[in-house]
Protein backbone atom coordinates (compact mmCIF):
# COMPACT_ATOMS: atom_id res chain seq x y z
CA UNK A 1 0.00 0.00 0.00
CA UNK A 2 1.58 3.86 -0.83
CA UNK A 3 1.35 6.46 0.72
CA UNK A 4 -0.94 9.44 -0.41
CA UNK A 5 1.32 12.33 -0.77
CA UNK A 6 0.24 16.04 0.55
CA UNK A 7 2.01 17.50 -1.88
CA UNK A 8 0.53 15.36 -4.88
CA UNK A 9 -2.15 18.31 -6.20
CA UNK A 10 -1.46 19.32 -9.80
CA UNK A 11 -1.19 22.73 -8.52
CA UNK A 12 1.83 22.23 -5.78
CA UNK A 13 4.49 22.13 -8.45
CA UNK A 14 8.55 21.86 -7.19
CA UNK A 15 7.68 20.65 -3.79
CA UNK A 16 9.19 17.70 -3.82
CA UNK A 17 12.09 18.98 -2.12
CA UNK A 18 10.04 19.69 0.69
CA UNK A 19 8.19 16.29 0.94
CA UNK A 20 11.54 15.08 0.71
CA UNK A 21 13.01 17.05 3.84
CA UNK A 22 9.42 16.10 6.06
CA UNK A 23 10.29 12.96 5.44
CA UNK A 24 14.33 13.22 6.99
CA UNK A 25 12.54 15.38 10.26
CA UNK A 26 10.05 12.79 11.15
CA UNK A 27 12.57 9.95 10.79
CA UNK A 28 14.96 11.56 12.61
CA UNK A 29 12.13 12.86 15.57
CA UNK A 30 12.38 9.74 17.20
CA UNK A 31 15.49 10.02 20.01
CA UNK A 32 14.69 12.25 22.82
CA UNK A 33 17.98 12.56 23.62
CA UNK A 34 19.28 15.62 24.43
CA UNK A 35 16.63 17.29 25.01
CA UNK A 36 15.95 20.95 23.95
CA UNK A 37 13.96 24.00 23.57
CA UNK A 38 13.44 26.74 20.51
CA UNK A 39 12.85 30.14 21.51
CA UNK A 40 11.49 32.86 19.59
CA UNK A 41 13.47 36.38 20.36
CA UNK A 42 11.61 39.16 19.89
CA UNK A 43 13.16 41.95 17.41
CA UNK A 44 14.98 44.54 19.23
CA UNK A 45 16.50 47.90 17.86
CA UNK A 46 19.89 46.18 17.01
CA UNK A 47 18.91 43.01 16.48
CA UNK A 48 16.42 41.35 14.05
CA UNK A 49 13.82 38.27 14.92
CA UNK A 50 15.90 35.39 15.95
CA UNK A 51 15.38 31.95 16.98
CA UNK A 52 17.24 30.10 19.66
CA UNK A 53 17.56 26.29 19.94
CA UNK A 54 18.96 25.13 23.60
CA UNK A 55 20.19 21.42 23.95
CA UNK A 56 21.00 20.30 27.74
CA UNK A 57 24.17 18.55 26.97
CA UNK A 58 25.32 18.18 30.66
CA UNK A 59 28.49 16.86 30.88
CA UNK A 60 29.35 17.92 27.77
CA UNK A 61 32.56 19.68 27.07
CA UNK A 62 33.38 22.55 24.03
CA UNK A 63 35.48 19.98 22.75
CA UNK A 64 33.19 17.19 22.57
CA UNK A 65 30.22 19.19 20.64
CA UNK A 66 30.62 20.16 17.17
CA UNK A 67 28.34 22.89 15.55
CA UNK A 68 27.98 22.60 11.68
CA UNK A 69 25.64 23.77 9.25
CA UNK A 70 25.21 21.23 5.86
CA UNK A 71 23.28 22.79 3.30
CA UNK A 72 20.30 23.32 5.06
CA UNK A 73 20.86 21.45 8.13
CA UNK A 74 22.14 22.62 11.04
CA UNK A 75 23.82 19.51 12.79
CA UNK A 76 25.05 19.01 16.68
CA UNK A 77 27.15 16.52 17.52
CA UNK A 78 28.13 15.51 21.05
CA UNK A 79 31.31 12.68 21.95
CA UNK A 80 32.23 11.36 24.74
CA UNK A 81 34.50 8.78 25.46
CA UNK A 82 35.18 6.28 28.59
CA UNK A 83 37.61 7.03 30.94
CA UNK A 84 39.36 3.90 31.21
CA UNK A 85 41.51 5.44 33.93
CA UNK A 86 38.83 5.37 36.05
CA UNK A 87 37.20 3.03 38.16
CA UNK A 88 33.49 3.20 38.95
CA UNK A 89 31.79 1.45 41.99
CA UNK A 90 28.28 2.88 40.43
CA UNK A 91 28.04 3.83 36.80
CA UNK A 92 24.74 5.93 36.37
CA UNK A 93 26.58 8.63 34.16
CA UNK A 94 27.32 6.91 30.75
CA UNK A 95 29.49 8.53 28.25
CA UNK A 96 27.19 8.61 25.10
CA UNK A 97 27.34 10.43 21.67
CA UNK A 98 24.17 12.05 20.14
CA UNK A 99 23.05 14.04 16.93
CA UNK A 100 20.43 16.35 16.74
CA UNK A 101 19.56 17.55 13.44
CA UNK A 102 17.50 20.65 12.49
CA UNK A 103 15.93 21.59 9.00
CA UNK A 104 16.64 25.39 8.24
CA UNK A 105 15.05 27.64 5.86
CA UNK A 106 16.51 29.13 3.15
CA UNK A 107 18.78 32.33 4.01
CA UNK A 108 18.19 31.20 7.90
CA UNK A 109 21.77 32.83 9.72
CA UNK A 110 23.41 30.59 12.28
CA UNK A 111 24.59 33.71 14.31
CA UNK A 112 26.48 32.22 16.82
CA UNK A 113 26.79 29.05 19.82
CA UNK A 114 27.58 29.81 23.56
CA UNK A 115 27.86 26.63 26.03
CA UNK A 116 26.93 27.77 29.67
CA UNK A 117 26.02 25.68 32.49
CA UNK A 118 25.57 23.20 30.47
CA UNK A 119 23.59 24.37 28.12
CA UNK A 120 24.05 24.65 24.47
CA UNK A 121 22.67 27.91 23.09
CA UNK A 122 22.55 28.70 19.01
CA UNK A 123 21.20 32.03 17.31
CA UNK A 124 19.44 32.14 14.10
CA UNK A 125 18.19 34.90 12.38
CA UNK A 126 15.31 35.07 10.87
CA UNK A 127 15.44 35.83 7.41
CA UNK A 128 13.10 38.94 6.20
CA UNK A 129 10.49 37.63 3.87
CA UNK A 130 10.47 39.82 0.81
CA UNK A 131 7.58 39.99 -1.18
CA UNK A 132 8.13 39.88 -5.14
CA UNK A 133 5.68 40.79 -7.84
CA UNK A 134 6.62 40.25 -11.21
CA UNK A 135 4.42 40.68 -14.24
CA UNK A 136 4.83 38.50 -16.94
CA UNK A 137 4.52 39.87 -20.60
CA UNK A 138 1.95 37.24 -22.62
CA UNK A 139 3.59 37.07 -26.47
CA UNK A 140 1.42 36.55 -29.30
CA UNK A 141 2.06 34.86 -32.86
CA UNK A 142 3.27 36.42 -35.40
CA UNK A 143 0.36 36.38 -37.80
CA UNK A 144 1.11 36.65 -41.41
Amino acid sequence: MSRQSPFGHPFLLGFDEIEQALDRVAKAAGDGYPPYNIERLARTAQDPERLRITLAVAGFTRDQLEVTLEENQLVIRGRQSDDKTRHFLHRGIAARQFQRAFLLVDGMEVLGADLSNGLLSIDLARPEPERIIRKIDIAAPDKA
